[in-house]
Order: C-alpha cells, then structure tokens, then sequence
C-alpha cells in the first residue's frame, strides 16, 4: 500500500516549508495600522535565526478592503513593504485573504451587511474582486511562497454551528472554485489552499460544507489545523499524526498549517515536549510542511479584542512579548537542522503491507445511522493507529470509501459496528488470496439497532454466535485478562494481557460464540473464546470478541495498553513484522527511505523519564548520523532520536 509524502515543488526541486503563522506584536490582527518595519525586521530576524524560513501572513479583511470596490492603497503599501523585509531576510511567507475569523473573534467588513458568506452571489464575486487584484499585486513578488483563501471560514460562516449542517457542500465548492479561478486569472501561479482547516466530513464525520473529497481537485495541498485535548498523552501526542494520515490520503501534500499551545495551558517545559512529538510524529505520518501558531506573545494588546475575552490568546508564541525564544522555538529550531541532517526534501515513506480500515460510515452519511456512530468511528480507530504505531508497524490508513488496497499483508478493522457488505466480501477475498484480517467485535454506543453489521458472521470467522435479540451480553469484569492457550506472533501460550474495560452501556458487551472450525487463539478469565483464528484458503481471519479499542479509546491515561502487543503479534503472523522495532511500547519508531536506498529511523519516546531501549532489526545495520553503529537508544523524557539504516 503506498502512503502519501508529497512534496510542494516539483520532483527534482521540492519545496518544504518550516514557517510560522505571523501577527507582529505591534498589533496582532491590527497591526497594518500601526505597522513598524523595523519591529518586523527584529522578528523575522530571529525566526530565521531559529531555522524558519516562511510566514503565514493575514491581510485584515475590514482593513484592506474597506468598501466594497476599494482597497485601501496604505495598507497595501505596507504589505508591499513587509513582503520586502521577507525577501531582504532570505524568507517568503503566505498570504491569507479573507480575515474574516480570527483568535475567537470574526471581523466583518464595514458593507458586508450580514450578506451569506459563501452563498450570496453578489458578495461572492466581491470577494473574488478583493482575491484577484491582491493576487495580480503580488504574484511576482519572490517573496510569495504561496495563497491561501481564507482563515478557518466556516467559523467565519457560521459562526454559531461552525458550519455544521447549516453551509451546503455545492455552495462551498463553488465559492472555492470561484476563488482560486481568480488567484490564477491573476497570473499567480504559487501553490493555493483553502485555509479551512480540514473540519470536513471525512476527517470529523460532521459535515460543515467543507468536503475533502470535493475540494481536493482545487487545492494545492491539505491545510489542517489541529488543536486537540485529550484524557491521554500518548493519543494527544500522536493526535494531529493521525489526522495528517486521513487528510493525506487523496495524494496531495499534506501541511500542517496551524498548530500549537497556549502557555498558559501549559509549562513551557511541556509545550516543547508537545512541539517535539507533533512535529515528529507528523513528519512520519507523511506531512511535509509545518506552520505553527504562532510567532510571538501579545501582552501588550490585553486591552484590545479579541484578546480582551480570549486572553489566552496572547500566549500561543514561538517568542515571548519581547521577542525572546520561547522553548518552542527552540524545538522548531532543533526539528529544522534535524530535516538538513537527514536531506529530507530526498526521504518519502516506504509503502507499506498493514492497513487501517477506516469505516466508510465516518463520511458517507448513510439513511438512518445516528451522529454517535461517527463519532465512535472516529476515536476507535484514532486509539487503533495509536496501539499500530507503540507496535512500530508502517501503518497505512485505508479508506473503505475508496475501496481496500489489495497488497496488504494484514488488515486492522478495529472495535468496527458497520462496514458495507460488499466490503465484508473484500476481506473475506483478501483472507483468501493469503492476507491476514482482524476484527473486533463492537455493537456501537447506542441503543438504536444495536449490535455489529457484519453479514454471515458465523460463516467468516468459522463460528457460532450465541447472541439473543435486542439483549446484550454485558461485559461485569472491570478488567478484561486474555490467555493465549496457543503460541501467536511473538506471545507464546500462556502470554496474560490484561485490557482496562469501559464503554457505555450498550458497548460494554462482548460476542459469545463457539467455534465451529476457528482455532480458539486466547481466552478470558471465564474460558470463554476471546481471540479466534479461522483459516480461509491461504489467510485467515482473526476475530476479538471484545471491542478492544473502543474500551481504550473512551479509557483515560490508558496508553500504552496491550493491544499494541497484539498488533505486533498479528504482523508477525502474516509476515509484516517492521524492519525496525523495540520491544517496549512507550517508544514509537518509525523509518523514511532516501533516494539513494538507505533508511532513516526515528525513536520517539512516549515517557516522563529516561529510557534506554534495544532496537530489533530485520536486515542492515543501525548508525548514528555521525555514522558510529549503535545497539541501544537513549531517549531523555520524551525525547527524539533519529538514526540511519543500510539495508
């Protein structure tokens, strides 16, 4: 299966961008009034100086367009100015249009008149006016590293549903298609997205107009911006990963446009270990820009909207209030010569032989389905990637939108209550064909048709359901112990792996079944079947009577859990062990392949305190980028380090 690691650029010159997204400190969204050159050579001097190379920039919508068929020719000037400072300073940045939305705060223009956004032709092609003529001012400039649309504008849109269920889909393509139609008549030929953030249906299963699938053929690249919480560390740590692998899977390159942390959410010692994982953890999920929020701190605009109400607004910066590094920076600085170190711009990510099922119910807004089965889509296979990636498996992320690859070795369809039939009959061939496919049972969150839609269960995983109607079988045990009574993978017979177990009251159920011609693989403390292997011409099929990773993704603190050892043992069943592993699943590791065949490999630590670990590798030897061979690893809380391997 191949995974997606385009690059800006052309083939023989890519492009990867290492910026920021940039307000000066002079005035946060207002700052082309009160503009200061020599304040904007002093920041972008020590951003450059810190290894970033590109902006973000904003154009204040009320203030650049503040009548409908005029744009103000001062603050122009001034864009003309700080598009000049980048050049003079070896830097390029983005300019971003419509602004629009902005840290908790929307800005109209003076004449927008509560007009539709996106729907209101008028305003529509107003807009396009505004986008093309920026555009023709400035598409020769080298300074201009690419466009973007807009700032989050379904917040903007709507900013009471965030455009969920209120912006239709034909509309938003259309008022995409309306605009970037515009930035090319203009004669810019840079790379152009949208600035949405990627809140489509396909990444969050709510659809807010803004379909990934619809505007993909617009845009130059994926944009997500990706802000999360979370109960769990390790899923917060790979969190904005994950999403770069679903936003990444249409083949466009994928940036990380917006990311970041307030300080006051956080010591600055923890916003650089948050740095430093998700910068990481990106890279290997296939992103190839980053653009975090932001450049610096705006204490000095505590009397000025939006940070007025949304103080912790102020505190987002790479630098504080006086333009001094941050530790952020200094991880963004650390992220930037480890990309030189490696020749980046030359790796892409091996294909890979283990797929991630994702349900085609997270997007395809099927008749008479419930909100809640997207949602229980969505974080059963986030918590399944995360327990791929502590197993060092080259996890690939398959829609079943998009039908499944069929050179997999092993397919993962994790605590899944609906895939289509035809699906069903896809992994039932590939198992078939010699490929191995592992299910966990899940009856869903809720009570309306409850219970797995898997057709034939019986007959696929070579069992006997003991289920009773509209009942369920509720699991009583607080934590759920399985016994391996056969060798599997790498856990030998008598192996215990002992699973937190959680769930509402209509998914904390399991599957009763007794086998009729599966292998009982594993059991649980009442002797019941809890994993069942079920040989099917040259593969198998591998049944969990437990949804494994439902119970762990609604678990606080929980990772890393055993069905990492579990996935591992399933790779080495179906032949998919990973070239480079630990044995330990608080380190993640993770390669990228130079053109010139040798590998680099990362170790990135999920754990508060020093780790020294042994890597298991398949073929090749292990050196540092110094080039001394090496057997060990120390890792530092939460720390990263990056090796190479000639295979």
């Amino acid at each position: 299966m191949h995974r997606n690691a385009a690059k800006l650029g052309t083939p023989d010159r890519p492009t990867i961008w290492v910026g920021v997204n940039y307000w000066s400190r002079t005035g946060g969204p207002l700052m082309w009034r009160s503009y200061d050159g020599t304040v904007v050579d002093e920041e972008l001097r020590v951003l450059a100086a810190h290894g970033i190379t590109l902006t973000r920039s904003f154009l204040y919508w009320p203030d650049f367009m503040p009548e409908p068929d005029r744009l103000d020719p001062v603050m122009l000037g001034r864009f003309d100015d700080f598009l000049d400072r980048h050049a003079r300073a070896g830097m390029t940045s983005i300019p971003t249009f419509l602004v629009g939305h902005m840290s908790g705060q929307n800005w109209d223009p003076a004449w927008r008149e509560d007009r539709d956004v996106i729907a209101d032709d008028w305003f529509v092609d107003r807009q396009a006016w505004y986008v093309r003529e920026c555009a023709r001012r400035w598409k020769d400039h080298p300074a201009v590293a690419g466009w973007l649309l807009s700032n989050e504008i379904p917040i903007y849109a709507d900013w009471r549903s965030r455009g969920i269920g209120t912006l239709d889909h034909r509309r938003v393509t259309a008022w995409a298609k309306t605009l970037i139609g515009a930035v090319r008549e203009a004669g810019a030929e840079q790379p152009v997205s949208i600035g949405d953030g990627a809140w489509g249906v396909e990444m969050t299963g709510a659809d807010n107009g803004f379909r990934l699938r619809d505007l993909e053929e617009l845009v130059d690249f994926q944009g997500p911006h990706v802000y999360r919480m979370d109960d769990d560390q390790v899923r917060q740590h790979l969190g904005a990963a994950f999403t770069c692998e679903l936003v990444g899977t249409g083949g466009k390159p994928v940036v990380m446009e917006e990311f970041g942390v307030s300080s006051d959410y956080t010591s600055e010692e923890h916003a650089a270990h948050y740095y430093r994982q998700t910068l990481h953890h990106t890279l290997l999920a296939g992103a190839t820009g980053w653009i975090p929020w932001n450049n610096t701190d705006y204490d000095a605009l505590a009397d000025q909207e939006p940070y007025s109400h949304h103080p912790f607004e102020m505190h987002f910066g790479l630098t504080d209030d006086t333009g001094a590094p941050k530790k952020q920076l200094l991880e963004v600085r650390d992220f930037a010569r480890t990309l030189g170190e490696v020749d980046f711009a030359r790796l892409t990510r091996p294909d890979t032989r283990v797929s991630l099922v994702v349900s085609s119910y997270l997007e395809k807004l099927y008749p008479f389905t419930q909100p809640e089965d997207t949602a229980a889509v969505l974080s059963a296979t986030r918590q399944a990637y995360v327990a791929a990636r502590e197993a060092d498996l080259p996890i690939g992320v398959a829609r079943e939108a998009d039908g499944l690859p069929e050179d997999s070795a092993l397919y993962l369809v994790p605590s899944t209550k609906q895939l289509t039939a035809p699906t069903w009959r896809a992994l039932r061939a590939a198992a078939e064909r010699g490929a191995t496919v592992y299910a966990s049972w899940f009856a869903g969150t809720h009570i309306v048709q409850r219970g797995a839609w898997w057709p034939k269960l019986d007959e696929t995983f070579g069992v006997a359901k003991q289920l009773r109607y509209g009942l369920t079988d509720r699991i009583t045990d607080d934590t759920l112990h399985l016994t391996f009574v056969q060798d599997f993978g790498d856990l030998p017979a008598g192996t215990r792996l002992a699973f937190a177990v959680a769930g509402t009251e209509h998914s904390r159920t399991f599957l009763p079944v007794e086998p009729r011609g599966a292998e009982v693989v594993a059991t649980d403390a009442h002797g019941r079947p809890a994993l069942l292997s079920h040989r099917v011409g040259a593969g198998r099929l591998v049944l969990a009577t437990y949804p494994l990773e439902h119970m762990a993704a609604v678990t606080p603190d929980v990772n890393p859990e055993p069905t990492w050892r579990l996935y591992a043992a399933l790779a080495a069943e179906a032949g998919a062990r990973p070239e480079v592993s630990v044995p330990d699943g608080r380190v993640v590791t993770g390669e990228m392949e130079h053109a010139d065949g040798h590998r680099v490999v990362w170790f990135l630590s999920q754990h508060p305190e020093h780790l020294t670990v042994t890597p298991r590798v398949n073929a090749g030897v292990l050196r540092d980028l110094d080039g001394k061979e090496i057997t060990s690893v120390d890792l530092p809380p939460f720390g990263v380090f990056v090796a190479r391997r000639n295979p």
